[in-house]
């Protein structure tokens, strides 16, 4: 996905990679149950699935908030370097932007961006200048969020080998 990730891209660059994505987490949580649970003696088996459903959702959470924030922090770093760096936008533009922005930039749409910098009457060239960059800083953000789900995904890969791989009391 995160090659796929251009300008002109469409819902379909997303389809095959959340497909396998859906697969293989359908798979594994039908499997991650059955290998906890047997991993233990019977009698502990309710609380060990217990357990084991709260740190599903408990990573969830804290996986989708930890992306985010990469997400925004990585929009918003890339957005005002390239307001400040664009020729094209006035110093105090860029400096007003960079104040009022520091504590996050939403991701919106250019769309929408678009019709807010209408509302607040800055010139169409600028406006276009400041969507142009939005547009690029949105693309570098997904990327680099992207690339971090990758990276937690290899290192989830060398942690799966402690799981168990025979039930208590197996000879």
């Amino acid at each position: 996905m995160v090659a796929g990730i251009d300008p002109g891209a469409d819902a379909s660059v997303v389809t095959i990679p959340m497909l396998l994505l859906g697969c293989g987490m359908g798979a594994l949580a039908s499997q991650l149950g059955a290998v906890t649970v047997s991993a233990v003696p019977d009698e502990r088996s309710a609380e060990v699935g217990g357990v084991q459903n709260t740190a599903t959702n408990l990573g969830a959470s804290l996986g989708t908030a930890l992306i985010g924030s990469i997400l925004i922090a990585s929009l918003t770093a890339t957005f005002i370097t390239g307001i400040q760096n664009n020729p094209a936008v006035p110093p105090q533009v860029s400096t007003q932007a960079s104040t009022q922005l520091a504590s996050g930039i939403p991701f919106v749409s250019e769309a929408d961006l678009a019709v807010a910098l209408e509302s607040a009457a800055v010139p169409d060239d600028l406006a276009t200048e400041i969507v142009q960059e939005y547009s690029g800083a949105s693309l570098a953000a997904l990327r680099a969020s992207m690339a971090a789900v990758a990276f937690f995904a290899l290192v989830a890969l060398f942690v799966s080998e402690r799981i168990p791989t025979k039930a208590v009391g197996a000879s």
